[in-house]
């Protein structure tokens, strides 16, 4: 069989290899954060957040169609093609390293021996099967996300460049160009992380058309590249969008045309043009010009799949974020304006002082016959500023962590040198080069490690290194040892991968350079180009899994480095095998057997039965106001996918500050009735009532909400404040508000029973929680002015305190959500106190609620890992509730359903936490036996978690994670008090004991 057959057939191997692997993992349902909005998207061809992926909708609805209608398999089938995506990436990966591992070692005209067919087939495997097991990519291969339908585009584009290279000198050989050009294309409409690869392509074909380079040129080809790379990202992405709606806003606006006609006069331009140069460059045998204007439209041409997104939006669809319908809008979906902009070479510090408003630009909107003014763009003046501005948001909490970080006092204004270094070592060391050692060299737990720590952290295996960074790791604690992503790789992929690029750069230079290019412009320059803020709401990762990519090529090349190295003496033929055969279990079985128990979803469906749960809590037409990603998106695949509770109105409180979605909120969606909205479009459409600010009239008494609403609402200059423009805006008179309550609305409604009707409170006082309003508490002002308890209203518990706009004595915890009820508020509550609601949370927690199979799921990822806390939580809060009124039957039946339920070992610190107090509610049960061995395990647990950090501690002579010492200690100490109370006098002995002897091993660290 000669080299061809067997390269093609051992890639498709590996293809087998990594989507078995990927279907056995496979998320068998909705995961959190973004898939949940993208299967729900997908299925009904909706417009998902900025910049969009529709070539991802579109080949996922194709997929939907292998569940042939079974809507509880829609997801499975999209996460389906996640895996097979991921598979081709690994297809498309092997044969790229083969290619570039036979260029380098077999000469033009020269016979393939058996040992470097062996040689080129095993770094194909190595490198291929390596990034199969890699924990990033594994990540994203199994759940309905864009990540790897990215990762398959890159590796295509990477590999039609090199097939091109490999044909350069035959007739046609371009044609392989303009297929990557097409692909490049195809793949914004999946992700823009692709583009980092066209410098790699263009040094590609430059080193191919120029033997002899030199650095002069080099230099230039690179500035070339980076002008590329601009063009397409700002050229073709944005500013042709831009001139687009600029047309249409002189066709529409000065000649009177209607909406569109200047957008096709600029499309038939552009076609025009691009034909004209196709033709002006073949007439005049200008090749060079005639590959640039083919590659620009097959770019162009690939773009188009944005169409899409127009189009459904015209269909107004449920999901139709910022309704991209016409030129302005769209305009703002691709330059993802709603995320706003970050100071990239020159710009302000977090505590740069704002001494001047300054305006940038025109923002307008789609009116009834023309374009409108929506308000202008502006942005601050700064007194100072500083060259790559690294610590630039005036975030309080960012603000804190830069301090905290860098050690700065209020006073200190972070140089070009303070932000230089804090982009080294957080942005690039905490946020990129753990990653990367996560996937190369092993990792402690998959706790959140962006704030640096104990958690998160990367670790090798091998003690007394991992001693030197992490302090003693003689007694390794539960949170590391019983966490499935506990793996230790020993450095060795890490290694290899040295060894290929070291091979590499002495054998092919050029080569290895454009390996390196690849890697680090899909690494570290995302880190200085994104200048992320500190506290992301996840790990990042994902992001960089292109340079994981770039990196597992030199992981496959460390064959022939342990080749010609380390088995030089044996014969060419067993060198190439032993060295394949040590590659592969060094590097990819080594990697599987420690990751494959942490990438392993099948069991767990937390996400899915926590969507349902918000859902099915809600009483009949409720409307439910949820806030962050994983309590929104889920829920969106349960009414769009499966069809639960379409009868509840979600609305997420993040995006109802925007007119698009309010409009959405004012239409039937689903089963959903519109919601109780009377603001008109004029009085919150796009630049109008954005932001009312607080100025206190000193009102002393609480106002009526439908009063506060006239006011923000009113026309009247007499009810606005003048700006230092003169502009006149509304403005919030006072924080006191009030909502008279009609008893007999509230019991024909049902909201609150009858046997409560004592309960009802005559009207609903609270003091507003902002210092501003935005049309989104706007609208919500008005929900609650106007819908007159005709619909239930609900909050989810997860989002931020302050999203309840101080209503936080009505919201009646029944589960997950939280409803508001108008009730009494009670006297002897204390501020803080959650207020429960036991009958309907009794019932959710006992009959309704699904959770996930926590209990017995090989393992959980990190976000439902915290759920685990999540449910004890609401656990124990209601079984304190329920033995305070004295139902003693009810709570043992909900202690029950906590051990069928709850796992028995501890994922976090917060559910270490939580346990504690379910303990002291079975101790108030006189479940002793139960009480006593659930204390045990927790004083066990803690013990082991604390020694840990003593030994931690006494090698680093210093206090390790003082946070998490307090906490424990606090709570051991706690346990002994507990079990006195309750005479059981040994079990507190030994516990005393134990927290004495921690209390020594922790003194000489206390700090004053």
């Amino acid at each position: 069989m000669n080299y061809s057959k067997i390269n093609t057939i051992t890639g498709w191997l590996c293809f087998c290899i990594a989507a078995i692997t990927y279907i056995l993992t496979l998320d068998q349902s909705v995961s959190f954060w973004d898939c949940g909005e993208f299967i729900a998207s997908a299925f009904r061809m909706q417009v998902v957040h900025q910049p969009g992926a529709p070539i991802v909708s579109m080949i996922q609805r194709l997929f939907s169609t292998l569940a042939l209608g079974d809507k509880n398999m829609i997801a499975y089938f999209m996460n389906i093609s996640s895996a097979l995506a991921s598979a081709g990436t690994i297809l498309f990966l092997f044969w790229t390293i083969t290619a570039l591992a036979k260029k380098t070692i077999i000469k033009k005209a020269e016979e393939i021996t058996t040992a470097q067919i062996i040689s080129i087939i095993g770094a194909g495997l190595v490198g291929a099967l390596a990034y199969v097991f890699s924990d990033s990519f594994w990540f994203s291969a199994v759940e309905a996300e864009v990540y790897a339908m990215s990762s398959l585009c890159t590796a295509i584009v990477f590999w039609g460049i090199l097939k091109w290279e490999s044909t350069a000198d035959e007739p046609k050989a371009d044609r392989w160009l303009l297929f990557v050009a097409y692909i490049m294309g195809l793949s914004i409409g999946v992700h823009l992380l692709n583009l980092l690869a066209i410098p790699a392509l263009i040094f590609v074909y430059y080193f191919k058309k120029n033997p002899n380079p030199n650095w002069k040129s080099v230099f230039k080809v690179f500035m070339i590249s980076i002008l590329a790379l601009a063009f397409v990202q700002f050229g073709i992405i944005q500013y042709m969008i831009s001139f687009a709606a600029s047309f249409d806003y002189f066709f529409v606006n000065t000649i009177g045309l209607g909406f569109g006609s200047g957008i096709l006069f600029f499309a038939v331009l552009v076609i025009g043009a691009l034909v004209y140069g196709v033709l002006y460059s073949i007439r005049k045998h200008k090749k060079g010009l005639n590959l640039i204007m083919l590659f620009t439209a097959l770019l162009i041409f690939g773009y188009s799949s944005f169409a899409v997104l127009i189009i459904r939006a015209h269909a107004k669809p449920n999901l139709n974020n910022t309704d991209p319908e016409n030129a302005f809008n769209f305009l703002s979906y691709v330059n993802r304006s709603q995320y706003g902009d970050r100071p990239l070479l020159y710009g302000e510090n977090y505590n740069s002082e704002k001494i001047d408003i300054k305006e940038t630009g025109q923002l307008y909107r789609k009116g009834k016959d023309k374009y409108e003014s929506a308000g202008s763009k502006s942005e601050y003046i700064f007194a100072d500023k500083t060259l790559a501005p690294r610590m630039y948001s005036d975030k309080p909490e960012h603000i804190n962590f830069y301090k905290n970080y860098m050690g700065f006092d209020d006073a200190h204004k972070p140089t070009l040198s303070d932000n230089l270094s804090y982009m080294f070592s957080f942005q690039t060391g905490q946020m990129y080069m753990r990653y990367f050692m996560w996937n190369f060299v092993g990792r402690q737990d998959n706790e959140d490690g962006q704030l640096g720590g104990r958690n998160g952290a990367w670790l090798s295996g091998i003690k007394p290194i991992d001693a030197l960074r992490l302090g003693s790791q003689t007694n390794l604690p539960p949170s590391i040892t019983e966490n499935k992503a506990y793996n230790r790789f020993f450095f060795l992929p890490l290694i290899i991968g040295l060894i290929g690029a070291i091979w590499h750069f002495k054998r092919n230079q050029k080569d290895a350079g454009i390996i390196g290019l690849l890697f680090v412009f899909t690494g570290v320059a995302i880190v200085i180009y994104l200048n992320s803020v500190p506290i992301e709401p996840r790990e990042r990762d994902y992001a960089y899994v292109g340079s994981f990519y770039a990196f597992a090529i030199w992981i496959g090349l460390g064959v022939f480095g342990l080749k010609d190295w380390i088995f030089q003496k044996f014969s060419p033929a067993k060198a190439s095998i032993f060295a394949s055969l040590m590659a592969v279990l060094a590097v990819p079985v080594l990697m599987a057997s420690q990751g494959w128990d942490d990438h392993d979803r099948s069991d767990s469906h937390v996400a899915h039965d926590m969507a349902v749960n918000y859902l099915e809590s809600c009483a009949p037409n409720a409307i439910l106001f949820t806030y962050g990603d994983n309590d929104t998106y889920p829920v969106w695949y349960a009414q769009e996918v499966e069809n639960v509770r379409p009868d509840v109105r979600v609305v997420n409180l993040s995006l109802f500050t925007a007119d698009w979605y309010i409009d959405g909120m004012k239409k039937k969606q689903n089963q959903s009735e519109p919601l109780p909205l009377t603001i008109k479009p004029e009085q919150y459409v796009a630049g109008t009532r954005d932001v009312m600010y607080y100025q206190d009239f000193k009102i002393a008494q609480h106002v009526e909400l439908k009063d506060i609403l006239e006011v923000l609402l009113s026309e009247n200059d007499q009810d606005k404040a003048t700006m230092s423009d003169g502009s006149k805006y509304n403005i919030l008179p006072t924080k006191n508000l009030k909502l008279t309550v009609n008893p007999k609305q509230v019991l024909d409604t049902g909201t609150v029973p009858k046997e409560d009707a004592g309960k009802i409170a005559n009207s609903m006082e609270w003091t507003y929680a902002g210092n501003y309003v935005g049309k989104g508490t706007l609208a919500l002002f008005d929900i609650l002015t106007h819908n007159n308890w005709e619909r239930p209203i609900y909050f989810t518990s997860a989002m931020p305190k302050d999203q309840y706009v101080g209503l936080d004595k009505y919201l009646y915890t029944e589960g997950l959500n939280k409803r508001l009820l108008p009730l009494k508020p009670d006297s002897a509550a204390s501020e803080n106190e959650e207020l429960i609601n036991p009958k309907p949370m009794f019932n959710n927690l006992m009959k309704v609620y699904a959770y996930g199979n926590i209990r017995n799921a090989n393992h959980l990822d990190r976000q439902s890992a915290d759920d685990v806390t999540y449910v004890s939580n609401m656990f124990g809060g209601l079984l304190t509730k329920l033995i305070d009124e004295g139902k003693i039957n009810e709570g043992k039946e909900l202690m029950n359903k906590y051990f069928q339920v709850i796992p028995n070992r501890f994922y976090t610190m917060r559910q270490v936490v939580s346990t504690f107090y379910v303990t002291e509610s079975l101790y108030r049960l006189n479940d002793l036996n139960r009480a006593n061995a659930m204390i045990s395990k927790t004083a066990e647990h803690i013990n082991k978690e604390l020694t840990y950090l003593a030994d931690v501690s006494e090698s680093k002579n210093q206090l390790a994670s003082e946070q998490n010492v307090r906490i424990y200690l606090t709570y051991l100490a706690q346990m002994v008090k507990l079990t006195q109370t309750f005479k059981q006098h040994q079990l507190s002995k030994k516990i005393e004991n134990q927290y004495n002897e921690l209390i020594n091993r922790f003194t000489p660290f206390a700090t004053s």
